[in-house]
Parts: structure tokens; sequence; C-alpha cells
């Protein structure tokens, strides 16, 4: 049987900037397993453009050589913010065959926890053991559909994540459900792509990101807000500090967090839907199969008639809807509404075992749900690996 020191789960932004940092450990034994950029590649719709900045966009590398700048320089592309998908796909690759060229592409099937070590079983039976598991295996598992979609075929309804193709859509009425970024861009794919668009969000109003210009200018601008940009004035800057969050009270990050991911959209998305009907508090409390068309029932007793219903509704995490990690290990590990209790290293309360990305986010805050957060989280890990040895 196969033995290393370090097993990675998951070759995204995550699993790739942590690979980078633990190479740089001499005589560690590290193995990471996933396809490159797998999530953004298959789930994400073509034509969709980063909503993070441009330097909140960089994976994480040891020596930070490895940047957007770099692989547009020697790549000879020509692009710039926002960052289409496409081109971050390729970035995420690049990344990949400069810094950690020994992905294993195969998935891991199971991981048990055994007497102070790791068994690993990958989907062809073989089967590694590690002294430490790295869970860097992204959000996919976490797409959450409001229960009174769940039942329906996806011939009518599905979550945004399931749909990479807005061309397929041409001609067709659909509604997109939600008011964030993922609901309002969609929105704009399908409009572009020939579709017959509407948005119904829930709540009064629709937010949108960077509409006061004077807050946004130099010299306010470096003050109010950390490169990463993610959250209100001010507050951005302690979100850019994962480890001054999780040392906050936890009433003022229960607060804080929730406040600093709440739906809106990019600014430059405005534009784009000035021709699709964006409906405020519509909330659908029923959606009835009618032949091989979806009838809405709102709240307010109207009803509509559509083709097909795309749920951009978010994720929800929940450790246990990973389906390598077996039942009695998630049992043990310490949690708080699905998410793991992680210290400062990202180890859980199973010694030996770490979570990266958007598990990580009740521990170290929001900034874990952003490819912004890859270059702490890489960094804290190594150390506490080091701090080990």
């Amino acid at each position: 049987m196969a033995v290393c020191d370090v097993a990675i789960i998951g070759a995204g932004p995550y699993g790739l900037s942590v690979a980078a940092h633990l190479r740089a450990i001499d005589s560690l034994r590290i193995r990471i397993f996933g396809e490159p950029m797998s999530f953004w590649d298959r789930q994400m719709p073509v034509g969709m453009l980063l909503r993070s900045p441009w330097v909140a966009s960089y994976l994480s590398d040891p020596k930070s050589a490895l940047t957007l700048d770099a692989y547009r320089a020697r790549n000879g592309n020509h692009f710039g913010s926002p960052v289409p998908l496409n081109h971050f796909i390729e970035y995420g690759r690049w990344f990949q065959r400069q810094a950690v060229p020994d992905v294993d592409s195969r998935q891991v099937a199971l991981v048990e926890s055994d007497s102070g070590e790791f068994r690993l079983t990958l989907e062809d039976g073989e089967a590694i053991k590690a002294r430490r598991v790295v869970v860097a295996a992204g959000i996919a598992q976490f797409a959450w559909k409001p229960e009174t979609f769940r039942n329906l075929p996806s011939t009518l309804a599905s979550h945004s994540s399931e749909q990479r193709e807005p061309a397929r859509f041409a001609g067709k009425l659909v509604a997109v459900v939600g008011a964030g970024q993922s609901a309002l861009e969609s929105a704009a794919l399908l409009h572009e792509a020939g579709a017959k668009v509407e948005v119904l969000a829930r709540g009064p109003v629709v937010r949108w990101l960077h509409q006061k210009p004077l807050l946004h200018k130099w010299p306010i601008e470096p003050l109010l807000y950390a490169p990463t940009d993610v959250g209100p004035a001010l507050a951005s800057q302690l979100i850019a500090r994962p480890s001054l969050y999780r040392r906050m009270p936890r009433k003022w990050q229960d607060r804080l967090g929730p406040r600093s991911i709440r739906p809106a959209g990019a600014k430059w998305l405005k534009p784009r839907l000035n021709d699709v009907p964006i409906l405020t508090g519509h909330s659908v409390v029923a959606a009835v199969p009618t032949g091989d068309r979806l009838r809405l029932k709102f709240a307010d007793g109207g009803e509509k008639v559509v083709d097909y219903v795309l749920l951009a509704t978010g994720y929800q995490v929940n450790i246990w809807k990973y389906p390598f990690l077996d039942r009695k290990s998630l049992a043990s590990i310490r949690q708080v509404d699905g998410y793991p209790q992680l210290d400062a290293g990202f180890e859980s309360s199973i010694a030996g075992l770490h979570f990266l990305g958007g598990p990580a986010a009740w521990s170290f805050g929001p900034l874990m749900r952003f490819v912004a957060g890859a270059e702490f989280a890489s960094r804290a890990l190594v150390r506490s690996v080091m701090r080990e040895r």
C-alpha cells in the first residue's frame, strides 16, 4: 500500500494552492487527487465573468510568482478585469502545470480514520495511507434548492450549477430565482443567448455593488476596502484578515458574516439587464408541472407559467454531503450547522483532518468562500504542518 504524509482531495484553487505550498517543504510526501479546475469547467456557465477583482483571483504559491499577471504575460493573452471564466480555467491549469505537475485525476471514493492515520480508497479500488488529509473538495455537493422545487424533474427546473450552456434555452421563457451575482449574471447570459428571461427576487430590492462612487476612489478606497473586496466598507479590512476575524466574539461574527455575503450583483452587470424584468417581492410558494411547462404560484396569490426555472439559490455547506467521508468519522467531527470547527491550522477535531474553502467559513469568515482565501489558508496549514515536523 502506498504511503504519503499529506493527501489532498480536490484540485481547484484551494487544493492546487495548498499543494504548491506543501511541495516546498523538504522531504514531505504529498498526493493530490481530482481533475484540475473541474468545478469551474463543468458547472459554471459559458460566458461567465468573475465577480472577484483581478488581484483577488490569484491562486497562491510560496513565492507569489504564479499570478494572473504572470500567466497573461507568458501566454500572450489579452484580457482584463472582470476575468472571463475561460481564461480563469486556463490560468488554473497553467498554475497546476507549473506548481503541481503530479496531480492524480482519480477521485477519492472513501476516507477512513484508522489509529491516527487515514486510509483512502480511490475510485479504482487502490488504497493509500496518509498521515494527514486536506479536504479541498469545493462546494459542488452543497448546491441548495428551495423545498418547493426539490422534487421537480430536470426538464423543468435545476440549480444554476447544473446548467453550463445558456444557449440551450434560446426561445424559451425562463424564470431565474435569486437576487445575487449568480442569478443576475445567469439572467444576462440567458437573455443574450436568445431566451426570454425574468428574475424572481424574494426580497424588496436587488442590490448592486459599488453604488457609492466616492467610496471607491483613491485615496479613500484603500482605507475602506481590502484588495479582496469582500464585505462592506471598513469590515472588508477585517474580513481580509481571517486570523483576526476568528478571534472576534461569536455574536459579532454571526452578524458580520451574513452581512458581507448578502446577495448583490456586480455593477458591470447592470446595463446588460436593461431589457430583463426583475420582479422583487416574488416568493414562490408552489411549482406545479402543467404539461411540459411549470406553473408558479406566488405568496401574494399571483401565478405565472414558464418553460423552465433556473435556481440561482446558492450553496449551503454541510460536510455530511461529502460522499467520500465515512459516517463514523463525520459523527466525531465537531460541527456547527454542517460546518466543521477548525483550529488555527484549519484542522478539525479529528487530528490530521483539515478542511479548506467554503467549509472553513464558520471558523475563518467569508473570505474562505472566495478564491482570495487560498493564500491565507495555504500558509496557515503549512505552518501547522511545520510545527509538527
